[in-house]
């Protein structure tokens, strides 16, 4: 056998427009066993909404945290690897020249993905949550440039599942460079989820919707910064546990209740929440809008949520692809 999976340190980096992550794991039988890990809020896309540019700060930031993610693979001796961007190297007019720059500085070649493939990978990352006896499962994934929607559905014996995804242009960072990032009075919050709502309208299978949650036959699940700092907060965590937090479930009544108390806090206040953090304060209530529209559009009355998404996506493929080189 060419490539033992035994061997194989495999690493995923997603480059959104909020986060720059990074995942290095080795193939197991339940999966992957992750070795280490990295999560810098980066916001490459600081800005670009309105500039159609990505800023030097903002490349600088990325360019810092890629450095770290290639110590740690060089680290961890990897052997197969997949670095991706998203929504703001997707819009950038410099985005050609980022991407040059990094290979220069850090030596990490970066491939620009489409909206249709990194809604597929968030969704292959997210599917050992899944539900048996679901026939329908939305994925979503709140970015700082657009949210991802993925829509899979299982046939009458459960197999044969397909995938429609659509990327809906909005998202934190696009959001605070409208609304700004500090306290939000009742008005303007309430305004921000219905401008959402609306954007969501044309996700396909709407009408569907009412009918497949009376039936029982549809779950939500949440792949965002924003759901799992919610969850965090709903737990009660003083330090976030990803093990904690990973997998479990969300009341829409817990998460509007905890929304609407942090739309009235200040920065400082948000900041001071462990889960949320400094980083994270100014684009959180944002997010929550964002979400508030989501369940408003898909009341299914809770989500799970979901620490993994687009990087655990990667693994599995790179999994599957050294399986099938190790045949050939």
């Amino acid at each position: 056998m060419i490539n033992s999976q035994n061997n194989l340190t495999l690493a995923a980096i997603d480059i959104g427009t909020t986060n720059c992550r990074l995942l290095i794991a080795k193939p197991d039988q339940a999966g992957f066993r992750v070795v280490d890990s990295f999560s810098k809020v980066v916001r490459l896309g600081e800005g670009a909404f309105k500039t159609n540019t990505l800023s030097e700060k903002a490349i600088v930031r990325t360019i810092s945290a890629l450095d770290v993610c290639a110590s740690k693979m060089l680290k961890s001796s990897v052997t197969h690897s997949r670095i991706v961007a998203t929504e703001a190297c997707r819009s950038a007019k410099n985005s050609d020249e980022f991407l040059m720059r990094v290979k220069k500085e850090t030596g990490i070649s970066i491939e620009v993905i489409s909206s249709q493939e990194e809604a597929e990978l968030a969704f292959l990352g997210c599917s050992p949550l899944f539900a048996d006896d679901k026939k329908n499962t939305i994925v979503f994934d709140i970015g700082g440039g657009s949210t991802e929607l993925i829509w899979g559905s299982r046939d009458n014996e459960m197999v044969n599942q397909s995938v429609q995804a659509i990327s809906v242009p909005i998202g934190v960072v696009g959001l605070m460079d409208q609304y700004g990032g500090d306290r939000y009075d009742g008005n303007t919050y309430e305004s921000i989820v219905t401008d959402c709502v609306s954007k969501l309208s044309v996700f396909p299978k709407l009408g569907s919707v009412k009918e497949m949650v009376a039936d029982d036959m549809l779950e939500l699940i949440g792949a965002s910064g924003t759901v799992t700092a919610l969850a965090g907060i709903q737990l009660g965590l003083k330090n976030y546990s990803r093990r904690r937090v990973d997998g479990s479930f969300l009341a829409f009544s817990e998460l509007k209740e905890i929304s609407k108390r942090l739309s009235r806090m200040t920065f400082k206040q948000r900041a001071a929440l462990s889960c949320i953090g400094i980083e994270r304060a100014d684009l959180m209530v944002l997010g929550c809008a964002i979400l508030e529209a989501i369940c408003y559009v898909f009341p299914v009355e809770k989500l799970r949520v979901a620490d993994r998404g687009v990087r655990e996506g990667i693994l599995f493929s790179l999994m599957k692809e050294t399986r099938i080189n190790s045949l050939t």
